[in-house]
């Protein structure tokens, strides 16, 4: 299967990185190369991260040709060794685009989707810990307080014991055997909005790939690594990953922290930086991408 990705705020974002000939980018998701190549035709060097073996076949064929592109294959959580590795000192911009590729929803055997019957996956890396895992093998109270921290989902205590006691007669191997159960778990009044599986799924997804925690490792490792007037990037799907980012930004932003009533600044703190405007997608895009509707781009620029 083709590796196939809709980069959404695509114009948006690329142009949100104030790239020149000059300029150090590193995309750190790079997955099909849809952002990275027009990085690439701009920028004096690209640095494109991706964890995902697929993604990194199809960048080798696509970009693997342009001096100015180095490919890594590793989480981008690992900024700062992957930078030390190539001896690069400092970058002037960063682009995340959070989530799961197109290609990872589309293609069954990865496990992502809810829509397709496969075996229970969700590794952006291919590797360690997966769905099946986390399923299986985590108690009742793990796996309520993930679905419900990273799926926000009300129903996840019904949820994580309808789990324990199915898993109690067979292991639970694929998607729609978990869909079933999730299904099983909630009102119908609770299935009208959205498919009934879609909280459980991201909160599962999130845990397997220990994304928020590699979010915000890299945002503070990618504002020591940022040049000044460099800047940082991010699309994000969720509230829990927006939330993240948007406080991280607030608070470079943020100049003086002392209370209100006192007199004069005491604590000496100046702002490290300025947020700019948030950007969501137009209608146009929202038209020829459905996905796109819940996607949000952040822009911070260091001082």
């Amino acid at each position: 299967m083709e590796f196939i990705h809709k980069s959404v705020l695509f114009d948006e974002s690329v142009k949100a990185l104030n790239i020149n000939s000059n300029s150090v980018i590193v995309d750190g998701t790079a997955g099909g190369g849809g952002h990275s190549r027009e990085i690439s035709n701009n920028a004096g060097r690209l640095i494109a991260i991706d964890q995902d073996p697929d993604a990194i076949k199809v960048l080798h064929e696509r970009l693997g040709d342009r001096e100015n592109v180095t490919i890594v294959n590793d989480n981008f959580s690992n900024l700062k060794s992957i930078l030390s590795s190539l001896n690069i000192d400092e970058i002037d911009g960063l682009l995340l685009d959070l989530g799961v590729s197109s290609f990872q929803l589309d293609t069954a055997e990865r496990g992502f989707s809810f829509h397709k019957d496969a075996p229970l996956d969700m590794r952006m890396s291919k590797s360690g810990l997966s769905a099946k895992d986390v399923v299986n093998t985590y108690s009742e109270q793990e796996l309520a307080n993930i679905i419900y921290k990273y799926g926000e989902e009300k129903f996840s205590r019904k949820i994580a014991s309808n789990i324990v006691k199915a898993r109690q007669d067979k292991p639970i191997e694929t998607t729609f055997e978990l869909v079933d159960i999730i299904k099983s778990s909630l009102p119908q009044k609770a299935m009208r909005d959205s498919h009934p599986a879609r909280k459980t799924f991201q909160a599962i997804r999130i845990e397997v790939n220990a994304e928020l925690d590699a979010l915000e490792k890299t945002l503070d490792d990618a504002f020591e690594c940022l040049r000044s007037g460099g800047r940082i990037a991010i699309i994000t799907f969720h509230s829990l990953e927006d939330r993240m980012v948007k406080e991280k930004f607030n608070e470079w932003s943020k100049g003086c922290t002392c209370p209100k009533e006192f007199p004069i600044c005491v604590c000496g703190n100046k702002p490290k930086g300025k947020a700019l405007k948030s950007i969501a997608p137009s209608e146009k895009e929202l038209e020829i991408n459905p996905r796109a509707r819940s996607s949000r781009l952040r822009i911070f620029e260091k001082y």
